[in-house]
């Protein structure tokens, strides 16, 4: 049978004309598709700059519809869940993203951090730990191993959290030395010093290596040493203390008075507390030097807070004056200390330099604000 060329030739330009529509009603369709697209977004992006999340999330989720393969979409209705408080929601959104086999590694990557910060978001820690896992040597890990960080903080896994700050220091993330401190005396401070006292010191002496201007390590060993009745060591280190973080004195006065009777060295003792009294008064330091007068067998030591008094005016020094003198009209005073010492008693308080807590006792952490080291070893008055 022989070709007819006169179909072929017939054929060709239906063939081009069928072409040319199906591509024009393409092209239509696209054109639609991306007109819809578009104004679903901006439609979205608009009602999200003015605060009004309800809207923005249906017309993210019209978006998402008219086109599912929009990662960027996807990504901004996640997070707008998640700021919204559904986390549920939320999750299913990343986890849709981290199910498609189109996703970039870079995406993928993206979809996981923020999957690990939906799970940190609704408390579910054991989830957030896992998903933040994963992201190693990846472009997120500094963030991934800062919400680690935070993680074995507030479950109180001090090894963990020790290793993952040593990570975030090692990686140029900042000096994270401070924080390691306060890691491993949180993990010495845990055990039991009847029975693991060598393993205490070690640890704390590990703190002070890798923070020698951490005062906390230098006195949580010092009591350390005292528990285990090794008071010369004991007092040698609050001597270290006093040489190489002087501000933080104040905290350990009493201790290091009571330390010198107990070793009878009262004289050295004084001396190293009248000279950081010389330099910055403090109304601890100032207890724990009338405490060692009185010791001596001083019984004018009134004076002392007097000359406290000329120096800086203070309501608590003036209580404790008033109650070491004798006054004209002895019998009210009981009444007049007992008032004085109550409203002398909110000064004695410490502040957090952060956030503002006030507590009656001095916190290496803020409970308020869980900030470290906010605390100034000097009470309200003297700040």
């Amino acid at each position: 049978m022989e070709l007819d060329l006169s179909w072929i030739l017939l054929g060709l330009p239906i063939a081009f004309i069928l072409g040319w529509v199906a591509s024009r009603m393409d092209l239509r369709q696209l054109r639609l598709e991306n007109r819809q697209t578009p104004k679903a977004y901006f439609k979205g992006l608009n009602y999200l700059l003015n605060e009004q999340q309800d809207q923005a999330i249906d017309a993210f989720i019209e978006a998402v519809q008219h086109d599912p393969d929009t990662s960027e979409l996807h990504f901004a209705l996640g997070n707008l869940f998640r700021r919204r408080g559904e986390y549920e929601r939320a999750v299913r959104v990343h986890q849709h993203l981290l199910s498609r086999g189109d996703l970039s590694q870079a995406d993928h990557d993206r979809a996981q951090h923020a999957l690990a910060l939906d799970y940190l978001k609704a408390g579910l820690l054991d989830r957030a730990e896992e998903a933040l896992s994963k992201l190693e040597g990846t472009a997120h890990e500094a963030q991934a191993h800062l919400a680690l960080l935070s993680i074995y903080e507030r479950s109180r896994d001090w090894p963990k959290a020790s290793v993952i700050a040593k990570k975030l220091g090692n990686s140029g993330q900042g000096s994270f030395q401070g924080r390691l401190a306060h890691y491993l005396c949180e993990e010495a401070e845990s055990l039991d010093v009847a029975e693991h006292a060598n393993t205490m010191v070690t640890l704390l002496k590990q703190a002070t290596e890798a923070a020698p201007h951490n005062a906390r390590a230098r006195i949580a060993l010092a009591k350390t040493y005292e528990q285990t009745n090794r008071s010369p060591e004991a007092f040698t280190t609050l001597e270290n203390l006093a040489a190489q973080v002087p501000g933080a004195l104040p905290l350990v006065a009493p201790k290091l008075a009571a330390l010198a009777l107990t070793l009878d060295c009262a004289p050295k003792a004084l001396s190293l507390l009248e000279t950081s009294y010389a330099q910055t008064p403090s109304l601890d330091v100032l207890n724990a030097i009338v405490t060692l007068h009185k010791a001596q067998g001083d019984t004018h030591t009134s004076r002392l807070f007097a000359k406290h008094l000329e120096r800086e005016p203070s309501l608590v020094a003036a209580t404790q004056w008033i109650s070491n003198e004798k006054f004209e009209h002895e019998e009210f005073h009981p009444q007049v200390q007992r008032a004085l010492d109550r409203a002398a008693k909110p000064l004695q308080r410490y502040r957090c330099a952060a956030c503002g807590f006030e507590a009656s006792q001095h916190f290496w952490q803020c409970p308020g604000c869980q900030a470290w080291d906010s605390y100034p070893a000097r009470r309200v008055e003297e700040l």
